[in-house]
């Protein structure tokens, strides 16, 4: 062994050792017995890197097998606890704050090419020419065809004010050189807010990030003088972030000085009570919440909140069931850890944490909290709600499923794809709210995919084969066979019969790809609601005051 390699491996052992050492400092403030088993482990760590960088036959990387080991380690804790090397730092800038330093865009893999999916309106992207379905080339002369979509997405991004040639083939036109330059990218926490009708405002929000509090807040006082008297605030697929903000936002609809949420740890300084600091913005509004399963988090705060004090009505499916908070810490060279620290609980008592990840066997999957623990608790006008469950809306919406052959046409990228062509040939659509395509337009694009290759199976054809194979272990399907062959042929999939039958969703689907090539986010946000029964129940409940009070106990 060198002495090269053997400073290096000294080097390590220095630095794992005085890691050791904090650690058991640490851990002696708890428990003597808990700083052995830690200095015993980091002994154990040592030895292992002391002996791969000896006589492991190649050059181990030391650096990723450190990642892989801290990984593999907090991922058995739970999935929200996560280890952010200093080469990963912009994900957490994302997490936190919404910004990033890259052109603005979606991206979306097809093949083995990599396309321009979604310009931010307003951004570096869509300024300067770039637009969805443009098919990626190169990059600054270095070819993306084959590329990861997360190797194109890092050679898209980079710090403000630097400039990329990004070479595209767009359809009807060619292949062009196209020059970019990065900016600070924010994305919004409220892509969207806008009045539904005369009296009726809507806010999306997105993410909890940083700005998310004042963004509501801006978009909900600009509504006001558009004349909102009812307001729907949408947190549908909204996977939550900043607890902090969440009480800022519900502090917007209720009393100052309320309890939104506490949190309660295994280390004390973590039990805390979260109250509304400020004033209320408005504490009458009649408010619907629209979540699903999707709402996780800061969204579930927000929509538990809203229901323990019985200050609207939550709309939609039920949420995901995350009552975990994390907190981030920094750590050498740059690099964090974000911890789950602590469970949070509503102003009625309960928590929304669906899985326990804490009490399982080696490689066993988490499983939801037991039926006969989950708890009854009682909101502010004496309503039941439950804990261990998410949140349960007072106002439940069936979610419809797409057909298998709209399903298969859209993972297939036929209506994208579609939707680039008619761009290409049609400058100007109508507006978003109105656009809808004509039967000799569908048409087309049922003559488009009938000439594509693709297969799909319906749930009806795969039970009829299901009770084929019964009827021939029981010797039934001879006698049957005319019978099963005549419903057979009535369940097979027809690209052409299915086309036409689930006209309606498809069209939905396309209508709103095509919105977005022309007024970007808002446009297909606006677009939506043509088709939105989540948004149809709130305008209703908000029309009906009796029915909206009687579901409040008011």
């Amino acid at each position: 062994m060198n002495y090269q390699k053997t400073q290096k491996t000294n080097s390590m052992r220095r630095i794992l050792l005085s890691v050791g050492f904090a650690f058991t400092f640490i851990a002696n403030l708890h428990a003597q017995s808990n700083g052995f088993e830690v200095i015993k482990n980091m002994e154990l760590m040592d030895q292992i890197y002391q002996h791969l960088e000896m006589y492991y036959v190649d050059e181990p990387q030391t650096g990723k097998l450190s990642k892989v080991g801290i990984d593999a380690m907090l991922k058995e804790l739970d999935p929200y606890t996560v280890y952010y090397h200093e080469s990963n730092i912009e994900d957490y800038r994302l997490m936190t704050t919404g910004q990033y330093g890259g052109i603005g865009s979606l991206i979306r893999k097809i093949g083995e090419f990599t396309y321009i999916a979604e310009p931010y309106e307003g951004n570096p992207a869509e300024k300067s020419g770039l637009k969805a379905g443009d098919k990626i080339i190169s990059i600054d002369g270095k070819t993306m065809v084959g590329i990861p979509s997360d190797d194109v997405s890092n050679s898209l991004k980079g710090p403000k004010g630097t400039t990329i040639e990004i070479e595209v083939e767009r359809e009807n036109e060619g292949k062009k050189k196209i020059s970019v330059t990065r900016d600070e990218i924010k994305l919004p926490d409220v892509p969207y807010s806008g009045m539904l009708n005369e009296t009726v405002g809507y806010i999306k929000l997105n993410s909890f990030t940083n700005t998310a509090a004042a963004d509501v807040k801006s978009a909900f006082l600009d509504l006001k003088t558009k004349g909102m008297t009812e307001l729907v605030l949408d947190l549908r697929g909204n996977g939550g972030g900043l607890l902090i903000e969440a009480v800022k936002i519900v502090n917007l609809f209720v009393k100052k000085d309320q309890v939104v949420v506490t949190t309660k740890g295994r280390v004390a300084e973590e039990n805390r009570t979260y109250k509304t600091m400020e004033m209320p913005t408005d504490l009458t509004i009649p408010l619907t919440v629209l979540i699903d399963e999707g709402s996780a988090s800061a969204s579930e705060i927000v929509a538990g909140s809203i229901q323990d004090l019985d200050r609207g009505v939550i709309i939609g499916t039920t949420s995901y069931g995350k009552g975990l908070v994390q907190r981030t810490y920094d750590l050498k060279y740059g690099s964090k850890v974000k911890l789950t620290i602590a469970k949070y609980y509503t102003p009625s008592g309960r928590c929304v944490q669906r899985l326990e990840y804490y009490e399982r066997e080696d490689g066993e999957k988490p499983k939801e909290i037991a039926d006969s623990l989950l708890k009854v608790f009682k909101t502010k006008n004496g309503r039941d709600v439950i804990d261990g469950r998410g949140i349960e809306p007072d106002v439940e919406i069936t979610e419809k499923e797409l057909s298998r052959l709209t399903a298969t046409i859209y993972a297939n990228n036929l209506v994208f794809n579609y939707a680039t062509k008619y761009a290409s040939t049609h400058p100007t659509i109508p507006a978003a709210k109105t656009f809808a395509l004509s039967d000799a337009e569908y048409n087309a694009f049922k003559e488009y995919v009938l000439k594509e290759e693709f297969t799909y199976s319906t749930a009806s054809e795969e039970m009829v084969k299901k009770m084929k194979a019964t009827a021939e272990e029981e010797g039934f399907y001879t006698d049957s066979k005319a019978e099963y062959d005549a419903l057979m042929a009535k369940v097979v999939p027809s690209k052409e019969r299915d086309l036409e039958k689930f006209k309606d969703e498809i069209k939905m689907l396309l209508e709103n790809e095509i919105v977005s090539r022309y007024y970007y986010q808002k446009g297909r946000a606006e677009n939506s609601f043509i088709s939105d029964d989540y948004i149809k129940k709130a305008l209703e409940l908000l029309k009906n005051k009796v029915e909206y009070n009687t579901i409040l106990g008011n």
